[in-house]
């Protein structure tokens, strides 16, 4: 694994990072402890959550404890706190299991922060990430029909300069260390870091997107912006969902699967994708490699890349991902991937 600057913080993460939004649904709370383990000893340093895992399904009842379940095992090993870099999302408008949905905002950031700390057990918060935009986003298959216009562009950036003197206070206090933004615009991102600025508070060190073989929006504006102002991609669902493994080739639904609880797999769900799949599959084929491990190597192949958020439901899974997780792509192999990619863009 390489190491990899978060912003311009001074911190450094590893390329590859633990996912645990399925810790507390379809990821026993005994099993994530032993995915923290195993991911430490793999030489991974980064783990991602957010306040409202776990998914599949998410519920009023179980929001916050994924959490709960990285802070009993923080409360369980004291000493091995500093061993990783902790990140967790304050969630956006419109969820209304917390705050009853209420925007980010200068209000909301210091109780939404003690939240988290408390069950994470934790004293301080290594990045601390709004986990999409209170205008919106075109992340989750929103693109389609985005429609960024019917904004207040005032109200907009006095809400930013708000939440961005909230962030201040906490990293005052200690509280976090480093600030990142999740399902962001290019636009968006360039405002937080230009008020950032002005105010001399807390530039945006990352950006959580999804972004695999299948989701290629990062490529344009964000990769431009992430060059020219060290604002690196966490990758999140850089294994597609899934679908990168071709378990659900030929219809298939596995048992206990992401697909069997979530039919449409996030608005995933198409013919179109099965092709696009199909064709990342023959390329790893013809090379002799495994596919997860293909998809994954080809994300930390990209330039913007700072670190690919993968999750495991099981041990089985983990264990697969990390066990060849210095494979690097022959010229070949890219070259032949990105044929792939012309041959069947934007898949869903």
């Amino acid at each position: 694994m390489e190491m990899k600057p978060l912003g311009r913080t001074g911190i450094r993460v590893t390329d590859l990072c633990l996912g645990t939004m399925t810790f507390g649904t379809q990821t026993s709370e005994a099993d994530g402890h032993k995915q923290l383990d195993m991911a430490l000893e793999a030489g991974i340093n980064f783990v991602d959550t957010a306040e409202m895992y776990p998914v599949n399904p998410i519920s009023k009842e179980t929001v916050g404890r994924t959490e709960e379940i990285l802070g009993n095992w923080n409360a369980a090993n004291p000493s091995r706190r500093g061993d990783y870099v902790l990140a967790t999302k304050h969630s956006g408008a419109g969820f209304a299991h917390a705050r009853d949905g209420a925007w980010i905002s200068g209000e909301t950031i210091p109780k939404a922060i003690e939240g988290s700390l408390r069950r994470l057990r934790t004293d301080c918060i290594d990045l601390y990430q709004f986990h999409w935009p209170n205008r919106g986003s075109y992340m989750f298959r929103q693109n389609w029909n985005y429609a960024p216009s019917g904004h207040n562009t005032n109200e907009v950036l006095d809400n930013m300069q708000d939440c961005l003197e909230a962030l201040q206070a906490q990293v005052d206090k200690g509280n976090i260390r480093a600030f990142g933004l999740s399902n962001e615009s290019a636009w968006g991102t360039a405002q937080w870091l230009r008020i950032a600025e002005q105010m001399g508070a807390p530039r945006v060190a990352s950006v959580q997107n999804e972004y695999s073989l299948l989701c290629r929006h990062f490529d344009t504006d964000m990769a431009e912006l992430s060059a020219h102002e060290d604002v690196g991609l966490m990758a999140f669902s850089p294994l597609g969902t899934g679908y990168l493994t071709g378990k659900y080739q030929g219809g298939a639904i596995p048992d206990a699967s992401r697909m069997s609880l979530n039919p449409s797999m996030g608005g995933r769900k198409s013919n179109r994708v099965l092709d696009a799949v199909g064709a990342y599959l023959t390329v790893a084929e013809r090379h002799g490699l495994d596919p997860v491990h293909m998809a994954l190597a080809w994300c930390r192949t990209r330039p913007f890349m700072m670190s690919a958020i993968f999750g495991a439901t099981t041990i089985t899974q983990l264990e697969h991902i990390l066990a060849d997780n210095d494979l690097r792509l022959s010229d070949d192999v890219v070259a032949e991937i990105d044929q792939a990619h012309r041959a069947h863009p934007m898949p869903y």
